[in-house]
Formats: structure tokens, sequence, C-alpha cells
């Protein structure tokens, strides 16, 4: 068979029904196999979209996601969405076109060279020069994208790669196996959990890729842990979990911060540190001794030096530490403050409040829902008042903070869980950067409902502007938006436009029972910031209030 024919079947062979893409004329071979396959093949109208929504596939079911690209530009314009799945973990599998063996390095027509451009936004890349090498690529992709700590891999295939005949044959599968935890470390981890008087349990993305959710509910019930979680990690504890916070970092609750701060060990799971969660990293739970669970060895001591370190699988980890602790008193402490800084929503005025409108979505949301957001303030926002059955339920993007991702994850995310309701929440900067795929929804008819809060402003980078840069209001201003809900009739979606508190119960009604896709525009006031705010460099104990003037 052709290059291009066995593509498609190593797709097959790995259960791959989905692809999203943008063809071209170094791939079209490829295309040409994909034509009366049994694949599915959604068409994306930029790369990045493309690569996107096979992120928000990937991500809402755990299966690894897959996109196509053609050469030069199509290739380049993954390089955000692939890095995007690095920094967050997430399986992808990017398949892009080249210019022929014999001219590559000739600066051909549409040649790029995607295999050194892409090293460092992959887990790993190929370039397949012999049509042998073909298919053993391709199934080392797929175990490599998977296994470990997951992430996008891409496999470059050269024009008359895709052409050459060749005899196919599956080739044996190389196994990656996961490190086994050391016995001796995890009588240490014990140590530290029985001689504890106030643990906390710092929860991250690893867990739910892991598939590791249920185990840790377990340890928490076993162990009364009190909780807080990561952006990427929100989903995993179940909402009224007794001593859960809710997420910590620069814009995390002051209870969870508050508590992480005073605890006196805290037990790292599936979590690496980020700047973002520890403010300061020197005085980031200071006087807290350290258990660091994680299945990549290289994030063990990264940033933060452990007492216990044990990389393994957490599915085998988490029940062998399960035990009865005494801290009754701290779990008191923690539901205290709990209760004394929990979220207010009773705003006066009648403008609509973002943090309140988002609580009652999450309220309304049908238990099969799945929300994806975009990067600002309405991600902050969602992240602090919306509530996830299970991390898969709520994509956003974390590690790279990728705005325009929202929209096209929603797409793969909608294509993966075709019965689930699946909400877009974006802001108005955000939404433009890949406005694009709502011809995407429009011809796949995809019932994918965008709430689209809309301050006229890029709304975090003037927050910042009004605290650290004196006011100083720097191309933050959109005023200039178009009409979103004119625009979405352009696609042939319905939508409308709210303004006040007293329509929002009705507006978010019918954004989640209509039966197609929907664009609810939620005016705001601009004025609104997210609360509390850890300045940057500055330890998680230094919380700034809220500071909104009151319209």
């Amino acid at each position: 068979m052709r290059g291009a024919d066995a593509v498609i079947k190593v797709l097959v062979d790995h259960g791959v029904t989905n692809i999203f893409g943008y063809p071209g004329g170094a791939i079209m071979p490829i295309y040409d196999a994909l034509y009366g396959a049994p694949v599915e093949h959604l068409l994306s109208r930029h790369e990045q979209g493309a690569a996107f929504a096979a992120l928000g596939y990937a991500r809402a079911t755990g299966k690894t996601g897959v996109c196509f690209a053609t050469s030069g530009p199509g290739a380049t314009n993954l390089v955000t969405s692939l890095a995007d799945a690095l920094l967050d973990s997430v399986p992808v599998v990017a398949i892009t076109g080249q210019v022929s063996t014999a001219v590559i390095g000739t600066d051909a027509f549409q040649e790029i060279d995607v295999l050194g451009m892409s090293l460092s936004c992959t887990k790993h890349s190929f370039m397949v020069t012999e049509i042998e090498q073909l298919v053993p690529t391709l199934y080392k992709a797929f175990e490599i994208a998977a296994s470990g700590r997951p992430g996008p891999v891409l496999v470059d295939i050269p024009k008359d790669i895709q052409i050459a005949m060749f005899e196919y044959s599956t080739p044996i599968q190389e196994k990656y196996p996961q490190p086994q935890a050391d016995p001796s470390k995890l009588d240490d981890a014990l140590t530290l959990l029985k001689q504890a008087h106030k643990p906390m349990l710092y929860v991250g993305g690893g867990v739910g890729m892991a598939r590791a959710v249920p185990q840790l509910r377990e340890f928490i019930k076993v162990t009364g842990v009190p909780s807080v979680a990561t952006l990427k990690g929100l989903g995993t504890i179940e909402k009224d979990t007794s001593g859960y916070l809710g997420m910590l970092g620069m814009h995390g609750s002051k209870a969870a911060n508050i508590a992480v701060q005073e605890c006196d060990l805290l037990i790292v799971v599936g979590a690496r540190f980020d700047d973002r969660v520890t403010g300061r990293l020197a005085s980031f739970a200071e006087h807290a001794k350290v258990i660091h669970l994680d299945i990549d060895a290289a994030e063990l001591g990264k940033l933060r030096l452990p007492e216990v370190a044990i990389a393994g699988d957490l599915r085998q980890v988490l029940p062998a530490l399960a035990t009865e602790l005494a801290i009754a008193p701290w779990r008191e402490e923690v539901e205290q403050l709990k209760a004394e800084h929990k979220w207010k929503y009773d705003r006066p005025g009648e403008l609509i409040f973002a943090p309140a409108m988002l609580n009652r979505l999450a309220d309304k949301l049908p238990e099969d829902s799945v929300v994806t957001c975009d990067v600002g303030q309405h991600q902050m926002w969602v992240a602090q008042h919306m509530w996830f059955r299970n991390p898969e339920d709520h994509l956003s993007s974390s590690g790279l903070g990728t705005m325009g991702f929202g929209l096209p994850a929603g797409i793969g995310a909608k294509v993966s869980r075709p019965d689930a309701t699946v909400v877009v929440v974006s802001g108005d900067g955000s939404f433009m950067m890949n406005v694009q795929e709502l011809t995407t929804i429009k011809r796949r008819k995809l019932a994918v409902k965008i709430l689209l809060i809309d301050n006229q402003k890029l709304g975090m980078v003037k927050q910042w502007q009004q605290l650290f840069f004196e006011e100083r209001y720097s191309e933050t201003d959109l005023s200039d938006n178009p009409d979103f809900v004119t625009l979405a009739s352009a696609f042939d979606i319905p939508g409308r436009t709210i303004t006040t508190t007293d329509q929002v119960e009705e507006a978010l009604d019918h954004l989640i029972s209509c039966e197609g896709p929907y664009l609810l525009h939620v005016r705001i006031d601009d004025a609104h910031n997210v609360w509390p705010l850890v300045p940057p460099g500055a330890s998680n104990r230094d919380m700034m209030e809220e500071m909104d003037k009151q319209t």
C-alpha cells in the first residue's frame, strides 16, 4: 500500500475515530487516503483551531487527540497548540506533510524545518525519511504521547514517503514501563503523615491524567486531610468534600492560601509547584515538610526539595498511603477558615456580576457537562465560582495561558462527548482569537453553547495596568468590538445580549436548554476585577482584597 494509506490504517488500528485538520499541498496524499476511510475528519478553519480541537477532544475523554496540517505555514500554525499541550501534558499526535525528501534543505515552496521548530514544544518529534520507518514511527508516536507523563508528539512525513509503495506489517510494540514506587519511601511518607498535625493535600492535573480520581477521593475519605487544587486539578475533589477549600495560588481562595501557609505537611499530588500557585517560592508553605507524588521524576525536587519524593502510578501510591489520621483540631480550623472566607454573591446594583452568574450556571448545568475556557478574568472567575464533577469536565489553558483556546477546545469536547452539554466561557478579547471556528460549528451543526462575557477590555491586562502600572491603560480598550450577536448570526448561530441581573436566570436556562448552538452575550462593568490577587513576586500571605469601584 501507499504510505498515506498506511497512516490511516495505523490511526484506525489505534482506535482513532476523529481527526481535526486542514489540507494543503504536502499532505494531499494523506487526505486522499482519508477519502472514504472509517475515520471522521472535522475541517477546522485554521490549523491552530484544529490542534486545539484535538486538545479538547483528548482532555474531555483521556484519549489521544489527532490533528493534520500541511507543510510550511500549516505546520507553523500548530506550534502554539502543541506548546499548550506540552505544558498541560495532553496526549496529542500531530501529523504534518513535508516537501519531498529530494528538495528538503533547498528552501522549497512551503518548506520549513518542522522537526527543529517543534523540538521545544513537543514531548517528541520525528521526521520520516524512509518508507520502512513510517509505521514503526507512528506506533511509537502514539505510545510516547500517552505513556508516563502524556504530551504532544509530532510526525513530519515528506510527500514522497506518503506516495511510496511498500509492504505493510504491524511492528512489535515497545512498552514503556511505569516507574514503581520505592517501598521504603512509602514507609517514610506514612511516617510523615502520622507525625503531622496540620497536613494539607495540594492536588494537580496529574491525578486526572493518571485516572486516579477514585483513589484520591478514597485517600481523602480515609485520612481526612483537608485539600486544595490547582487550576487543572479542579473537579478532582468533589465540591462538598469536608475540608476542600478550592483553588490556591494567585487567584485562589483566601481560605486555601491561608491553610497552605499554615500547614506543617504538604502532600503534593500530580502538581509541579507552578509559580502561579506558589507565589514567592521561598515563602510558600515555608514551615511545612513536603511529600511529592508524581509520574514524572524530573519534577521531583525541581523547584522545592521534598522530604519524600515518590515517582509512580498514583493509582497504586495513594492507596498505599491511605491511613487514618488524628487531625480533628486541624480539620475544625480549616472548616472555620472556609466559613469565614466563603464567596459572597450579593453585590448591589442592576449590573451583572460575573462571579454570581457563573456560580448559578454551575448549579444549573446537567450532570454530563463540559466547560471550556479562554484566558483572562473570565477564566479565573470560572475557576473560583464554578464547580465540576470531574477534571475532564473543566478544560482551561493552564500552563501556557492561551487566548483562543476555548472555542476550538469546546468543539473537540463536543465531538468526543456528543451527548454532553458543552459550554464555552469566553471573553471579548479571547473570543476573537479563533472566531473563525464558528464556521466549524455551523458546518457540523454542533450544539456548542457560548457564554461570552464582554467588558470591552482586555480585562486581566487592564487590571494589572490599574494596580501595577499607575493606571496607564495601554492598548487594552476593546470598545470597538463587533456586535457579537450579529456576528454569530452570520454563522447561523442564534443569540441574545443581556445587561442586567434580572435577565440572568432566564437567559442561562435558555442557553442550556436550546437544541443547537447558541451565543449568550453578557455585558458587564469593566470596573469588576478578579479578587483576591497575590501580586507578582509576593508571598501567598499577601493577598490583595477587593478594590473595585462600586457602580
